[in-house]
């Protein structure tokens, strides 16, 4: 004979839970979920009032050069190209900003009576040096025999690249380079002309170099 004590399990008079259903499942699992995603947020954020540590600037330098006959002096960057020192501080946009690889020429100036890509030198190399640019060529009014002759030969189109066409022709004129019409397209193979006026090109290089 069992003897059942009072209070226990067979006497007690509750109904056993509810087994919870799959909805009500999964929304105390996402709540709970949400709660425990906020406090991990929370407690690993950033205090707002702790700024970021400030970037270290740039290395600059200063730089001085002679640049269309006037002296300059600026600090700058030591990343700065000649090309940007020359567009974006002096403000002489006529040397264009093409493929910014050396590849085009329509960057191209003269350094020390030497053609260079602008684009691909750097700035704080040029300590004391003279720069001539497309707007140094003229005196005044008078243009000089190559860009007279380019107008004459009309040997531009678009006119991106003549800035670079011409201060390359000058170069190659300078250099000796022009007894031929085979020879100056070869030392002005580094200036691409998008619009094709090569043969006109070649023509007034040709023009200002022998007068004809």
């Amino acid at each position: 004979m069992t003897t059942e004590l009072p209070g226990s399990p067979l006497h007690l008079s509750e109904e056993p839970a509810p087994t919870p259903s799959r909805r009500t499942f999964i929304a105390t699992t996402a709540a709970v979920g949400g709660v425990v995603a906020a406090g991990g947020l929370t407690a690993g954020a950033v205090p707002t009032d702790q700024e970021p540590p400030a970037a270290e600037a740039p290395p600059s330098g200063r730089l001085s050069l002679t640049v269309n006959g006037e002296r300059r002096t600026v600090t700058i960057d030591n990343r700065t190209s000649l090309l940007d020192l020359l567009r974006e501080h002096f403000g002489l946009t006529g040397s264009k900003k093409g493929c910014n690889a050396g590849a085009c020429g329509a960057c191209t100036v003269l350094v020390d009576d030497r053609r260079v890509n602008s684009c691909l030198t750097l700035a704080v190399r040029l300590e004391g040096a003279e720069v001539t640019t497309i707007e140094g060529l003229a005196d005044g009014d008078r243009l000089h025999p190559l860009q007279a002759a380019f107008v004459e030969q009309d040997a531009f189109q678009c006119g991106f690249c003549t800035p670079g066409q011409i201060m390359s022709g000058v170069g190659c004129i300078e250099e000796g380079h022009t007894d031929s019409a085979e020879e100056i397209r070869e030392w002005m193979s580094g200036n691409i002309c998008r619009c094709g006026c090569y043969v006109k090109i070649v023509k007034a290089v040709d023009q200002a170099a022998h007068g004809k």
